[in-house]
């Protein structure tokens, strides 16, 4: 099966910055509003990770504070360009950071928000793992994700898929059992919600909490 490496992602982010918006923006517009509006629910300070060009960043409430990290630096000039643009004085920090090795200390957060980002990443428990590290207890941590089909026609597509899919940066065939698997390793943590997202519930809003 293989699997996806840092450079790789970087790579194939650096393509995708200059159309991101016009590929992505309404694709996954529901899962963008629908995290956000969680996020905002919740306040106070907020981790967005892959913020990419900043497509969400207007979209929170001015009161929510937001910082914002991603591995593209690329992706991340439009997302400074954006926030000076819309003069959005709520988002404290854009920087270029490892999802998985994030330079926030312990208990920073009162939600992480991480859309599209797990199958994106080398070493997605581990990156888990940071996110619920920087989170205060009682937090939440938002996924928007790609879960794979268990099983029938969606699975067979996502494996016959899988190669393209990788060499976008993505990891199609993640499946649900591993978050499981992750959380029960992990401890501390409550699965929240599982929401399916369209199109076709292709896409899942995930909640943890912490504590």
């Amino acid at each position: 099966m293989g699997d996806i490496d840092r450079a790789g992602v970087e790579k194939a982010y650096e393509r995708w910055a200059p159309v991101y918006d016009l590929v992505f923006g309404k694709v996954f517009d529901q899962g963008r509003q629908s995290t956000i509006a969680e996020a905002d629910r919740i306040g106070g300070r907020i981790l967005d990770v892959g913020v990419g060009t900043g497509l969400s960043l207007s979209d929170y409430a001015r009161t929510t504070k937001i910082c914002g990290v991603d591995i593209s630096e690329p992706m991340l000039r439009r997302a400074q360009a954006r926030v000076r643009e819309l003069k959005l004085f709520n988002v404290e920090t854009l920087a270029v950071m490892d999802a998985k090795h994030l330079a926030f200390p312990d208990n920073f957060f009162d939600a992480v928000v991480a859309q599209y980002v797990i199958t994106a990443v080398p070493d997605p428990e581990a990156t888990l793992d940071d996110f619920v590290r920087v989170l205060k207890p009682g937090g939440e941590l938002i996924l928007v994700n790609h879960i794979g089909a268990e099983s029938g026609p969606r699975r067979i597509f996502e494996l016959a898929f899988a190669p393209i899919a990788r060499r976008l940066g993505w990891r199609p065939e993640f499946p649900w059992a591993r978050l499981v698997n992750w959380a029960a390793k992990h401890g501390g943590i409550t699965l929240a919600e599982r929401r399916p997202m369209p199109p076709l519930g292709h896409f899942s809003l995930i909640r943890y909490r912490k504590g």
